[in-house]
């Protein structure tokens, strides 16, 4: 479907993602809502938010959480490689064992990719970092003990204007992040992983 020949009129790949995100046909294990959207970045943007096992948005689920933001310039700026930009963020907790596994952030960044293409989503330009997290408390913190958190925060280009498999890619790391089985063929878990959940 061609995208809106008015330049001040919101891009229907927007309507569409926010029709699929209305549609309930999300993963049952997350929440996804609309959020405010930047404005200064692009010309048009979009946001949503992931929290795990029904957490409200405003209260981050414990298990994971995650952002999503679209951003459309008609003027392809550079470095983008197109007219759409994709920028996303996914967090959860870590038991402290995994957290210092050398090879975490690795197949993190391999499930990203894996997603993306056991969704079918068309894209270039991708970029990101994984972070681990490690942590420990002190004084009156010391009773939290040991903790860890992995990050992943990414963006990429889509290659057309169907953004509904890169929602669903992104839904599934923040999914898969919290520990939960992927829900596509084509993404598999590369370690097992188990998450702090007290």
């Amino acid at each position: 479907m061609p995208e809106s020949r008015d330049p001040d009129a919101e891009p229907e790949a927007f309507a569409r993602l926010r029709a699929f995100v209305s549609s309930g046909r999300t993963r049952t294990e997350t929440t996804v809502t609309e959020i405010p959207s930047p404005s200064r970045i692009a010309p048009f943007s979009l946001a949503l938010a992931a929290d795990v096992s029904g957490a409200v948005h405003g209260v981050d689920s414990d298990l994971g959480t995650g952002r999503f933001i679209a951003l459309h310039d008609p003027a392809e700026p550079e470095g983008w490689g197109g007219a759409y930009r994709i920028v996303t963020f996914a967090q959860a907790p870590l038991e402290p064992e995994i957290g210092v596994d050398e090879f975490v952030a690795d197949v993190t960044w391999s499930w990203l990719v894996d997603a993306l293409d056991a969704h079918g989503a068309r894209y270039g330009n991708a970029s990101g970092t994984a972070t681990k997290i490690i942590s420990r408390g002190y004084g009156e913190l010391a009773a939290q003990g040991d903790g860890a958190q992995l990050e992943l925060r990414a963006s990429w280009t889509p290659l057309d204007d169907d953004l509904t498999p890169h929602v669903q890619a992104w839904e599934e790391i923040v999914a898969m992040l919290a520990g939960l089985p992927p829900a596509s063929d084509g993404v598999s878990l590369l370690a097992p992983r188990r998450l702090a959940r007290d």
